[in-house]
């Protein structure tokens, strides 16, 4: 119960890292409000939760609106109270090279995940101020710190997060508010198949190359939601402005 009594919002909660990270949040005790484009995932995630003694709150928006942003956030404290905790995870992906992508994939790219974040964080940053405590956790990518083929966009809104959580960290630190990120490798999320279905490859193709890795496999969603849950917690307590890689050593190979 390590966010007992806590109100957490994650944004892109209804499958991947964002429905596992919801779901464990709950099991951790914390009231949990999310985000997504999907009326019935979000409903199956807040039924998953409240099935198992976990209290929900599914609000269907869009991250490039602020419009939208702001009523998430006005619904979540009206409903389970002050948040605590942000994890700002929507994110999409076109495997692209700059001459190939297009200026709307550039676009949706940019906005779902680096705009976003920055909406999201615009929202809950006043109150987060006003109690002088809160926790803001952005999903970069271990493609945020070192470069990918064909992800040129991609690369780029995740590059951009990992410096945010910097400039955040430095700015909002003396407001008692601690910012981090979290920068996976390659997880078992419904991007992955995508991915190789628009990179022309099998499955089985795309997977042994996903797992030439140190660890040697693919990580689960599961583990990257354990990894949030560190950065969300008390344990964590003395860390800001960081970029944790959690990618079985893709970065360090």
């Amino acid at each position: 119960m390590r966010l007992s009594g806590k109100v957490a919002l994650i944004t892109g909660g209804t499958s991947g890292i964002g429905k596992a990270t919801a779901v464990l949040f709950a099991r951790e005790g914390a009231k949990v409000g999310f985000t997504g484009r999907d009326q019935a995932r979000g409903g199956a995630v807040a039924g998953e939760i409240e099935r198992a003694d976990g209290r929900a709150l599914f609000v269907r928006g869009d991250v490039r609106s602020a419009a939208d942003c702001a009523r998430a956030v006005a619904e979540v404290e009206r409903a389970l109270g002050p948040i605590d905790i942000l994890f700002n995870n929507a994110g999409v992906f076109f495997p692209r090279t700059v001459p190939e992508t297009t200026e709307q994939e550039w676009d949706e790219t940019i906005d779902v995940s680096l705009k976003g974040a920055f909406l999201m964080s615009k929202a809950v940053l006043p109150a987060m101020i006003a109690r002088r405590r809160g926790v803001i956790i952005h999903n970069s990518s271990g493609w945020g710190v070192v470069g990918g083929d064909r992800a040129a966009a991609y690369c780029a809104a995740k590059g951009g997060l990992v410096l945010l959580t910097k400039a955040m960290a430095i700015d909002h630190g003396k407001d008692g508010i601690r910012v981090n990120c979290v920068c996976p490798g390659d997880v078992e999320t419904p991007m992955l198949p995508d991915d190789a279905r628009q990179r022309g490859l099998s499955w089985e193709e795309y997977a042994r190359g996903a797992a030439d890795r140190p660890l040697g496999r693919i990580g689960r969603p599961e583990e990257i939601a354990y990894a949030v849950l560190f950065l969300a917690s008390d344990e964590s307590s003395f860390m800001t402005g960081a970029a944790l890689v959690v990618d079985g050593g893709g970065a360090a190979d």
